[in-house]
């Protein structure tokens, strides 16, 4: 099993960048999954539809406008949507199976979103908010305004967004900062994180060690991640690979809750060192 890959090496390379272009980055992720992808085409994609927005707009900037217009397009237009029916779709957090099908959840909708508006002129970021990823207005003045391009881009103000998580989660302290902008890393990060659950839960050990991989090009330090890989790698016969992953989360995390059954696979793979050359 090779880990490198074209995929796994533009994604790297985007990582490095000043400036991390988000639509590429999660294009970069698709192609590992979508061998061949033509990324090119799914960026001219893009560049279409946002195209068709400032056309609607004849010229006016105005952010309202562009907002209603972008909405217009995707949703009216083209019936982007959220997949109710099989919201664990993996294909669902694949930006290019979402401009494909016209599927997907919050986060990648609110990726298009984001994608098609900035092409357009608007100054949108990422936010979020638990469990239903939102799309932030970000002018600088006046009373800030959300999107939910899951359900059509429908608009939030913040006291809405309050009440929606009021609503949702009893019990638990609103914070402020569930309203914040989120970096582009953030966003890959929980995409990547969405993609991981589906893969662990299906059994699936090669892709959830590829995505798993993914999240350690965006933070190397994240030790959960480090021994979820070697538990991966372990399943899937990479001994040696496995022995270093485990062996790096106990240095770090030696008092963890899970130190001891960690500390178990260790020795049975140690047990076996012929399994490790």
């Amino acid at each position: 099993m090779q880990l490198e890959s074209p995929a796994r090496a533009r994604f790297e390379a985007l990582l490095a960048e000043p400036v991390l272009r988000l639509d590429e980055a999660a294009l970069a992720l698709a192609a590992e999954e979508y061998a061949g992808l033509d990324v090119r085409a799914c960026l001219d994609r893009l560049d279409a539809l946002a195209e068709r927005v400032k056309r609607r707009v004849a010229g006016e900037a105005r952010a309202a406008l562009l907002i209603s217009a972008v909405r217009e397009v995707l949703f009216e237009d083209e019936g982007f949507r959220g997949n109710e029916k099989d919201y664990y779709d993996a294909r669902n957090s694949y930006l290019n199976q979402v401009l494909e099908r016209r599927l997907g959840i919050p986060i990648t909708l609110s990726l298009l979103f984001m994608e098609v508006g900035r092409r357009a002129g608007l100054p949108l970021a990422g936010v979020g908010f638990p469990g239903h990823f939102l799309v932030k207005l970000e002018l600088g003045h006046g009373p800030e305004l959300f999107i939910d391009a899951y359900n059509g881009g429908e608009l939030l103000t913040a006291d809405e967004c309050v009440s929606r998580f009021k609503h949702l989660v009893h019990g638990r302290e609103f914070d402020p900062r569930y309203l914040q902008a989120v970096p582009p890393r953030q966003i890959l990060s929980r995409m990547l994180h969405n993609l991981k659950r589906i893969y662990v839960e299906q059994g699936d050990d090669v892709r959830a060690y590829w995505v798993i991989d993914r999240l350690l090009l965006l933070d190397p330090d994240a030790m959960d991640e480090v021994r979820d890989r070697g538990l991966v790698e372990a399943r899937l016969g990479l001994k040696p690979a496995a022995a270093r992953d485990l062996e790096a989360y106990l240095a770090f995390s030696p008092g963890a809750a899970d130190a001891g059954d960690v500390r178990s696979l260790l020795d049975t793979l140690r047990a076996h060192p012929a399994l490790l050359n």
